[in-house]
C-alpha cells in the first residue's frame, strides 16, 4: 500500500548514491559531508529504499551536530522514515529521538525552534508528540513571533489528530487569549485560522466582538476572516445580512488581494443590487489600477460572471470595463470588447461607439505590430453595435471607409461587409456612402475587397451621375487597354482597340520559334537574326488602379465581378438614360474591357490561363449585353439585391431566437413556499439585508435554487462493474466535472466472510491520470463501501479506465482477483455546441493539420433527418444557414462547430448526396488542431450515424 508523502525531491538515478558511502560520511567530522550524505539518504527513503542500517548511525552522529543545515535535514528524515511497525505501534527506537526533539524546543537559537515546531506539524503519532506538549505550549510565549506563529501552528496541526482534543484539551480557550494580546499580524492570522478550524463558534464570536476593527488588520487575517464568512454563510444562509457589512467594510482595505476576495464573496452571498454594484465597482478598479495582465484577464472572468447574472448591474459600468482597451494586449482587448457588446443599451451606445472610434483612429499611427488585428476586432464591435442600433452608423461608416484600403486584409473586408450591410439597412445613408466609396475605390489593394465594393457600386448606384461615376470609376482603376500587345510581321495586332507599329525590320527567310531568357517566345530569322518583340504586358500609366494590377496577376475571378458590375450598370443606365447613343456608347466599351479580359486569359503573357468559371461568366455578360430581354433584366437587376436582403432578415431572426432561448427562465411550481417580504419584521434590518432578503425570495420565486439534477439522469450514468454472481458485487456513478472525472464505486461484500485488504485497483488508457491510489478496507459479511477515485484529464479524448478489485479471505491463502469491466469516457462530456464566423472556419480549416475523413454509411435517406442525427450525435452546432439546407436537390453540405472544455477546436464538414437507389453517400471530414480530438470524434460518428439510436 503507498503511503502519504508530506515532501517531493528531484532525484537524480544517473549516480545512485551506496549506503556504505552515505555510512561513512555520516560518522566523519566534515560538516559539508553530512550534509550531502544526509541529501542522499532523504533522495534514497523518498525512491523506495529502507536503509534500516542509517538510523542508529543518524542517532549516533547527526543527532549531536550543532549545524543548523544539518538539524533541518535530520527533521526532513525523521519527516520521511516508518514510525510504526506493521502492527501499527511505534517502533521502540523512536524514543530515542523525543529527547533530541525536546532539546529543540527549548533550545536558545530560534530558527531550530522554529523548524522543529514546523516537523511536528507534520508528525501524526501521538505518542511521540504526548511528552513535547509542554515545551510547545512554553513556546506560545516566546518574545519571537518566528516562534510564537509556528507554535500555534503546530497546536493546530495536533489538536487536529484523532484523540487530539484529548492532548490538548485548552486548546481554543489558550489560543483565543493569545489572539486578545498577539501584536504579530501573521502569528494572528495563525491563531485566528486555528479558531476557525478548531472551534467555529469561538472564532465567530471573536470576529463579531471585533468587528469594528477588522478593517484594520492585516492583510492575511482578513483573507481568513473571509473565508470564515464564507464558510458561515453557506451552512447558516439566515445570518449573512451581519457579515455583509463586514465585507462592505473590508472593500475600502489597501490589499489588492483583500478586495478582490470581497468582491468574489460578495456574490457569491449576496444578490442585493447594493452588494453587487459594490463588488462590480471593485472589479472596474483591479481592473485599471493593475499592470498585470494574467491578473486583468481574471478579473475580466468575474465581470462576466457578472454581466450573465445582473446586467442591469453592469450596464452602468460599461465606460468603466472599455478603459481596459487602453492594454496592448489582444487577449484583454478581445475580452474587453465581447463583454462591451452585449452590455449595449440606447442610453449609452453614443458613449460606447464614440470610444471605438477613438481607438479606430489610434490604430493608424502603426506602432503597435498588431495594430491591424485590434483595428479588425474594433470594426467587427462597431459593426456589431450598427446592426443594433442604426442610427449610430451615420456616425462611424465614413470613418471605416478610410479602412478599405487597409494593408491588414482581414479587417479591409470586415469595413466592406460592414458597409454592404448598413448600405441596405439605411437608405439615408446610401447616397453618401456610394459617393465616398467612388472616391476610394482606388485605394483598395485586396482582391476580396474589390468584389464586394464592387458589388456594392453595381447594386446601389441608382441615379443617372451614380451610375456614370461607377463606370468611369472602374473604367479609371482597369487603366487603357489593351491589357497586352503583341507585335510581329505579318499580324494585326492581338487586342482590336490598340494599333500598335508594325515591325521595322522585315526579313522574308525560314523563321523558327526561339525561346528567350525569360521564358517567352520569338521569331527568329535565319538570313539577319532579326529578333521581334514577344507580347508584353503594357502596364498602363501610373494612374492606372488597382484592378489592372490585380488582374495582371491572373485573379480572373475578379474580372468575372468587373463585368458583372459593368452589366448592371449598363442595364440600369438603360433605365435612368433618356439617350440611347450615350447607352449604347457606354454598352460598347464595357463590352470591349470584357473580350480584352478574356483575350488576356487566353494569351500565353500570363503564367495561368482564366478558369473555365469566370471565362463562362464573362461570356454571360458579353451575351447579355448584345441581346437584353425582360426577365433576364429583373433577374439582374432585383433578384440579387432581394437574396441579400432575405439573407440578412434570416441572421437577425437567427440571433433573436438564440437570444429568446438564452432569456428563458425556468419557473418554480405554483404549490411552491413563498415568503412576503413585506409583512417580515423589519426591526434591525438594515437596507442592504432587507435587499438581500427581496433578492432571495425573488430567486426562490423563479426557481434559481432548485438544483436542476435530474434522478432519471443520474442512473443512466451508473454502471455495473462486475457480474451479479461475483463474490464481490461493484457498480460505479461516473462524474464528469471540466478537467476530472470522480468515480464513486459501491463495492458489496456478497458472501459470508470477512474480506480483508480489499482494494479497488485502477489503471487508465489515453491522456487520463490517477490521481490516487484508493486505501485497503475490510469489508464485513453482506457490506457494502464506497470508494471514490479521482482522476485527471488533460485532452479531449476517449479514454478507457480498466481495472481489478483484489481481497483476501481467512479460508484462502491466495488473493482473490475480480476483474472489472472497462469504463468508456465519452468525448460528447467535454465537448460543447459553440458559434463562429464562416471567415473564422475557413481560416482553421485551412490551418488545422489533423483530418479524420468518415465515408457515410447510414440507413437513414433523408438528408436532412441525416445531418440532424449527426448534430445530436456530435453534440456540435451548425454553422450553415437553415435557408442553404432547404429545399430537395438530392446534395446537402453543412458546417459544424464545437469548442472542447479545454478550449480545442472540433470542425466538421458533412457534405451527402443521395443515389439513385436512394441511399445516402459522402464523406464527413473532422478537422482539429490536435489528434486525439480528430480520431475520437471520428470514431463517435462511425459508431452513431447507422441511425439506429
Amino acid at each position: 500500500m503507498e503511503k502519504s508523502c508530506t515532501l517531493l525531491v528531484h532525484f537524480d538515478k544517473g549516480t545512485p548514491a551506496i549506503a556504505t558511502e552515505i555510512k561513512e560520511a555520516l560518522e566523519g567530522s566534515d560538516v559539508s559531508a553530512k550534509i550531502d550524505a544526509m541529501k542522499k539518504a532523504i533522495s534514497l527513503l523518498l525512491n523506495g529504499e529502507t536503509l534500516p542500517q542509517l538510523f542508529i548511525t543518524i542517532v549516533r552522529y547527526v543527532l549531536p551536530s550543532e549545524d543548523h543545515t544539518v538539524q533541518k535535514l535530520l527533521l526532513l528524515y525523521l519527516e520521511i522514515i516508518d514510525k510504526k511497525d506493521q502492527k501499527g505501534r511505534v517502533l521502540p527506537e523512536m524514543i530515542l529521538i523525543c529527547q533530541n526533539l525536546r532539546n529543540n524546543l527549548q533550545h536558545p537559537n530560534e530558527y531550530i525552534r522554529g523548524v522543529t515546531l514546523r516537523f511536528l506539524c507534520r508528525l501524526n503519532e501521538t505518542e511521540i508528540i504526548e511528552p513535547l506538549i509542554p515545551s510547545v505550549l512554553q513556546n506560545l510565549e516566546h518574545r519571537h513571533p518566528f516562534i510564537r506563529r509556528n507554535a500555534i501552528l503546530a497546536m493546530m496541526a495536533i489538536y487536529k489528530l484523532p484523540h487530539g482534543d484529548q492532548l490538548l484539551v485548552d486548546a481554543p480557550e489558550m489560543i483565543e487569549k493569545v489572539l486578545s494580546t498577539e501584536q504579530d499580524q501573521s502569528a494572528k492570522r495563525n491563531a485566528f485560522l486555528m479558531l476557525f478550524n478548531c472551534d467555529q463558534d469561538r472564532a465567530i464570536n471573536y470576529l463579531l466582538t471585533n468587528v469594528d476593527k477588522v478593517s484594520e488588520w492585516g492583510e492575511l487575517l482578513q483573507m481568513v476572516v473571509l473565508e470564515l464568512i464564507r464558510k458561515v454563510c453557506r451552512t447558516n444562509r439566515g445570518e449573512k445580512g451581519k457579515y455583509i457589512k463586514i465585507i462592505i467594510s473590508l472593500l475600502n482595505a489597501p490589499s489588492n488581494a483583500v478586495i478582490y476576495e470581497c468582491a468574489g464573496t460578495l456574490v457569491s452571498l449576496s444578490s442585493a443590487p447594493t452588494a453587487i454594484r459594490a463588488a462590480a465597482n471593485t472589479y472596474c478598479q483591479l481592473l485599471l489600477s493593475q499592470s498585470d495582465n494574467n491578473v486583468k484577464l481574471i478579473v475580466l472572468d468575474r465581470l462576466n460572471e457578472l454581466k450573465s447574472s445582473h446586467r442591469e448591474i453592469m450596464v452602468d459600468r460599461i465606460m468603466d470595463v472599455l478603459r481596459a482597451l487602453s492594454s496592448p494586449n489582444l487577449d484583454i482587448q478581445r475580452k474587453t470588447l465581447d463583454i462591451v457588446l452585449e452590455l449595449i443599451t440606447p442610453r449609452n451606445i453614443n458613449e460606447v461607439v464614440l470610444m471605438l472610434k477613438k481607438e479606430v483612429m489610434k490604430t493608424q499611427n502603426g506602432e503597435l505590430e498588431k495594430n491591424g488585428e485590434y483595428r479588425q476586432m474594433l470594426i467587427q464591435a462597431i459593426h456589431s453595435c450598427a446592426v443594433k442600433f442604426p442610427e449610430v452608423a451615420s456616425t462611424v461608416v465614413h470613418l471605416l471607409m478610410d479602412f478599405l484600403g487597409d494593408s491588414n486584409v482581414a479587417s479591409a473586408i470586415d469595413v466592406a461587409i460592414f458597409v454592404r450591410e448598413i448600405i441596405e439597412t439605411n437608405p439615408k445613408l446610401r447616397v453618401s456612402i456610394i459617393t465616398r466609396l467612388l472616391d476610394t475605390f482606388y485605394q483598395i489593394r485586396a482582391a476580396r475587397v474589390c468584389c464586394c465594393a464592387l458589388w456594392i457600386i453595381g447594386e446601389y448606384c441608382l441615379s443617372l451621375s451614380e451610375v456614370e461615376s461607377g463606370i468611369a470609376t472602374i473604367k479609371q482603376c482597369l487603366g487603357e487597354l489593351p491589357f497586352y500587345s503583341i507585335s510581329e510581321e505579318g499580324e494585326a495586332p492581338t487586342d482590336a482597340s490598340k494599333n500598335s507599329q508594325q515591325p521595322s525590320s522585315v526579313t522574308v527567310s525560314s523563321r523558327r520559334p526561339a525561346i528567350l531568357s525569360d521564358g517567352t517566345y520569338a521569331t527568329q530569322s535565319a538570313a539577319s537574326e532579326t529578333a521581334f518583340s514577344p507580347p508584353t504586358i503594357v502596364q498602363g500609366s501610373l494612374a492606372a488602379g488597382n484592378l489592372r494590377s490585380l488582374l495582371l496577376t491572373g485573379d480572373f475571378f475578379l474580372g468575372a465581378v468587373v463585368a458583372c458590375t459593368l452589366t448592371k450598370l449598363v442595364l440600369r443606365l438603360e433605365e435612368v438614360q433618356p439617350s440611347r447613343v450615350e447607352v449604347n456608347k457606354v454598352s460598347t466599351q464595357a463590352l470591349l474591357i470584357m473580350v480584352s479580359m478574356i483575350q488576356l486569359g487566353q494569351s500565353p503573357v500570363l503564367s495561368h490561363p482564366i478558369d473555365c468559371d469566370s471565362y463562362d461568366r464573362i461570356v454571360l455578360c458579353v451575351r447579355l449585353l448584345c441581346s437584353t430581354g425582360d426577365e433576364v433584366r429583373k433577374i439582374w437587376l432585383q433578384s440579387c439585391r432581394q437574396s441579400f436582403v432575405k439573407m440578412l432578415s434570416e441572421k437577425q431572426l437567427r440571433e433573436t431566437e438564440e437570444l429568446k432561448a438564452k432569456a428563458q427562465v425556468s419557473y418554480a411550481q405554483p404549490d411552491d413556499l413563498i415568503d412576503f417580504y413585506h409583512l417580515k419584521s423589519r426591526k434591525g434590518m438594515s437596507q442592504l439585508e432587507l435587499e438581500d432578503e427581496v433578492q432571495d425570495d425573488l430567486k426562490r420565486a423563479t426557481g434559481e435554487f432548485i438544483k436542476d439534477g435530474d434522478d432519471a439522469n443520474k442512473l443512466n450514468r451508473v454502471l455495473q462493474l462486475t457480474g451479479f454472481s461475483d463474490p464481490v458485487y461493484a457498480e460505479a456513478y461516473v462524474t464528469v466535472h471540466h478537467y476530472d472525472i470522480v468515480l464513486d464505486v459501491t463495492v458489496i461484500n456478497r458472501t459470508t466472510e470477512t474480506l480483508q485488504n480489499l482494494c479497488l485497483e485502477l489503471a487508465t488508457m489515453g491522456d487520463l491520470k490517477l490521481v490516487e491510489r484508493p486505501q485497503n478496507y475490510t469489508l464485513a459479511p453482506e457490506s457494502s463501501r464506497q470508494i471514490k477515485a479521482n482522476i485527471k484529464v488533460s485532452s479531449t479524448e476517449t479514454g478507457v479506465i480498466f481495472g481489478n478489485i483484489v481481497y483476501e479471505a481467512s479460508n484462502v491463502l491466495e488473493r482473490t482477483v475480480v476483474v472489472l469491466n472497462d469504463i468508456h469516457i465519452d468525448i460528447m462530456d467535454y465537448i460543447s455546441p459553440a458559434v463562429c464566423t464562416d471567415a473564422a472556419f475557413r481560416s482553421m480549416w485551412a490551418e488545422f493539420e489533423w483530418e479524420n475523413k468518415v465515408a457515410v454509411n447510414t440507413i437513414i435517406q433523408s438528408e436532412k433527418d441525416f445531418l440532424d442525427h449527426i448534430i445530436k450525435s456530435t453534440n456540435m452546432k451548425c454553422l450553415t444557414a437553415p435557408s442553404a439546407l432547404d429545399g430537395d436537390c438530392g446534395f446537402l453540405a453543412a458546417n459544424l462547430y464545437a469548442k472542447s472544455v479545454f478550449g480545442e477546436d472540433a470542425l466538421v464538414n458533412v457534405s451527402i448526396e443521395k443515389q439513385l437507389d436512394g441511399k445516402l453517400s459522402g464523406y464527413i471530414r473532422i478537422r482539429s488542431k490536435t489528434q486525439g480530438i480528430a480520431l475520437s470524434l471520428g470514431d463517435k460518428i462511425t459508431l452513431k450515424q447507422k441511425g439506429g439510436s
